[in-house]
């Protein structure tokens, strides 16, 4: 799940916040650590919750796997008194799942160093304004997150607490600290915080409590005719004329945040060919980002088949919906399509490598998953920032064609 995907691109690349997050966090986090203690700040009442803000800045994917939890906090508090903060590229999945209103969705800009920090403390006023009294960090181990959650007037907040150095340090700055669970699925995690704002601090990390079941968020993504048309005529045009509604997606980048999630490009090419050869009705379109754009165009070239085409570069993240909405499969790397296509009719087909499907895996009932599951995987997780020393992905490596081909073959024959 990576912070940014398809043609909705972080001003910032994702290894500059990373370098922000560390040489700015760690001094933020000990002067306020310092500074909540000097204060000698007072315990949350052990009131409930009033109103509720849920910090998640990034990743479209992993907001779609918060649904559950969000909904939860929705069930405590009530809707009109859950507030979120965001990066300004995450606003639209954040809408697209309806839970959160508009007008209680508060964003980040990413447009520069300078113009992020001002708008970071412009998204702190406004959430002292909302006057919340419960702040949770759905981040893990995130230094900015924790900073802002401690800055955003709360007296109660929860977030992930590096005991033991099992995770990145980021300070003191929680009053309900919980351990991280490398063995729940994030979706678990994600409710698990938001449940433990019922407890009291000095309870935790101790977590004694029925969690409730995370579930798929409901296929929202209803494109309307006008819609479907717009994607149908563009991909008709891509064809020349060849469209065809039995449409296979092939998404063959994870994103700059985890190289070693991606497939081998030969792999994509042989698979689209294969998929090809399958039935004369099939056609095959590559996505990506504008970044990536290029890349899809060579892949679309070494496939050399005017049923196969690229628009990596030319769509919207709604587009993306309305055309997983049209599509029949996905095909895609461990990254933001195969959680957020959740909200789509369409099946999904993961390929897992440094990540566990354990853990990351959509909860959709159309979700397939194929992980070679080597002795070293997952080798990237929450205690290690996402970072793996590792330059030769065998994980994914390991993952034959015909191994996808035999997923995909089962799921199309069944409308065949």
């Amino acid at each position: 799940m990576s912070i940014a995907e398809h043609g909705i691109r972080l001003a910032v690349d994702t290894n500059a916040l990373r370098r922000w997050d560390r040489y700015l966090g760690v001094p933020l986090c000990l002067l306020l650590t310092l500074r909540r203690r000097w204060s000698r700040e007072e315990p949350p009442s052990r009131d409930l919750p009033q109103r509720m803000l849920l910090v998640k800045l990034a990743e479209q994917g992993a907001t779609v796997v918060a649904y559950t939890a969000i909904d939860h906090a929705i069930s405590m508090v009530g809707r009109d008194n859950v507030f979120m903060m965001v990066f300004d590229e995450n606003r639209f999945i954040v809408d697209e799942l309806g839970l959160i209103p508009e007008q209680n969705v508060i964003t980040v800009s990413t447009t520069g160093p300078l113009r992020m920090v001002v708008s970071a403390l412009q998204a702190v006023r406004a959430a002292r304004r909302c006057q919340v009294d419960t702040a949770v960090d759905f981040e893990f181990f995130s230094r900015a997150s924790a900073i802002l959650v401690y800055l955003s007037g709360a007296r109660r907040r929860i977030g992930h607490h590096s005991y033991s150095g099992e995770g990145s340090w980021r300070g003191d700055l929680m009053t309900h600290r919980l351990a991280y669970n490398p063995r729940l699925h994030a979706a678990e995690t994600f409710v698990a915080l938001v449940s433990a704002v019922v407890l009291r601090g000095d309870d935790l990390p101790v977590l004694d409590l029925e969690l409730p079941t995370p579930a798929a968020p409901p296929q929202r993504a209803l494109p309307s005719a006008a819609e479907v048309e717009g994607i149908e005529r563009m991909l008709d045009a891509l064809l020349g004329g060849r469209f065809s509604r039995r449409v296979v997606i092939l998404n063959p980048n994870a994103g700059d945040l985890v190289a070693q999630r991606r497939w081998p490009m030969g792999r994509y090419i042989e698979l689209a060919g294969r998929l090809l050869d399958r039935s004369d009705d099939i056609v095959v379109v590559v996505t990506g980002a504008s970044a990536e754009a290029a890349q899809a165009v060579e892949l679309v070239g070494a496939v050399d088949s005017a049923r196969c085409v690229s628009v990596a570069g030319r769509t919207s993240m709604r587009d993306l919906l309305v055309l997983y909405s049209c599509a029949q499969l996905l095909i895609t790397n461990d990254s933001g399509p195969a959680q957020y296509a959740a909200l789509a009719d369409i099946d999904v087909v993961t390929l897992f490598g440094p990540e566990s499907p354990h853990v990351f895996a959509s909860l959709s009932a159309r979700s397939h998953v194929v992980w070679a599951e080597l002795p070293c995987s997952p080798c990237v997780n929450a205690f290690n920032d996402r970072r793996s020393t590792c330059v030769d992905n065998r994980c994914m490596q390991r993952i034959d064609v015909g191994e996808v081909y035999q997923v995909a073959d089962r799921l199309l024959s069944s409308s065949d």
